[in-house]
């Protein structure tokens, strides 16, 4: 690819990703002879960085993978590790990406504008739900996550060429507009987040009255190695526990509400999930009652 070719793509995808400020890395994952650290990082605005266009192709020729984010708090969420299919899925529910780029053959990330700058937190919480909604790289969800600068060869071993050359990372779409269910969708997050802080806050203060009556927490369960950090297990355990010990239910609920629930969807499907535990809890307690009377 040109050099004037590679400026325009990357003048694409910045204008798309819409923000004042750049955070581009040099990545390479063995330190060279010169001692040079693996990731160059370097902050730009966006004249700055199209004038150092040159210098990244010098820099991905020698080996290194070029990565851009936006600095500071921003608009934007990185979805990694996309399926085409799953690209085409997120148009089709009003998730539309402002920039698409294909990483490597059929591998694609997606960079969505909530259209508003949100917080670490939300912001956060926001990719963490859309990966999981779409079937994203969850260990790539937060709120400064890298993604790949197209207009750049990806220089990962495993995408060599038969002919020895690394494929180019494309700019597939870049329109940088605000997807339809912005609004909506941000709205949701910041609700369940503002209902999970508030629980996990009653829930310290829940579990603190019930270490005073000696007994468990559900921070105690958490700990447990038979449960293997499985959040459902866990749930389930101290809320057969603590009903069975008397607990009042609102209490088991903020105890359980405690930890991010937001993988389970909206607020509505959160509470529909804690209800359901509550249901099988009581039919566990029950049926060890019976039990225990038919000896």
């Amino acid at each position: 690819m040109s050099n004037s070719m590679t400026m325009r793509v990357v003048q694409g995808q910045m204008k798309a990703m819409g923000v004042s400020a750049f955070e581009v890395g040099a990545y390479k994952p063995a330190r060279d002879v010169s001692g040079e650290p693996e990731m160059l990082l370097r902050t730009w605005d966006f004249e700055s960085l199209l004038k150092s266009v040159g210098w990244l192709r010098l820099q991905n020729l020698h080996g290194r993978n070029i990565y851009i984010r936006p600095s500071g708090e921003h608009s934007l969420s990185l979805l990694d590790d996309l399926t085409f299919d799953a690209v085409e899925r997120m148009k089709a529910e009003g998730y539309n990406p402002a920039v698409v780029v294909e990483t490597s053959l059929g591998n694609y990330q997606a960079w969505v504008n909530h259209g508003e700058i949100l917080s670490k937190e939300i912001s956060t919480r926001a990719a963490r739900v859309l990966c999981q909604k779409f079937h994203g790289d969850s260990s790539s969800a937060d709120w400064r996550h890298f993604g790949r600068l197209a207009g750049f060869t990806n220089r990962k071993e495993k995408h060599r060429q038969a002919n020895g050359l690394s494929p180019f990372v494309k700019l597939i779409e870049a329109n940088g507009e605000v997807y339809p269910q912005a609004s909506v969708f941000v709205r949701e997050i910041r609700e369940a987040y503002e209902q999970s802080r508030q629980a996990a806050y009653r829930g310290k203060a829940l579990t603190s009255k019930v270490a005073h009556g000696n007994l468990r927490t559900i921070a105690e369960f958490r700990t447990k190695a038979e449960y293997q950090e499985d959040g459902n297990r866990i749930d389930m355990a101290y809320a057969i526990y603590a009903l069975a010990n008397g607990q009042a239910e609102e209490a088991v609920r903020a105890a359980i509400a405690s930890r991010n629930l937001s993988h389970k969807g909206n607020l509505r499907r959160q509470g529909a999930y804690i209800e359901r535990t509550i249901q099988k809890a009581w039919n566990a307690v029950r049926s060890r009652c019976l039990q225990r009377y038919a000896r």
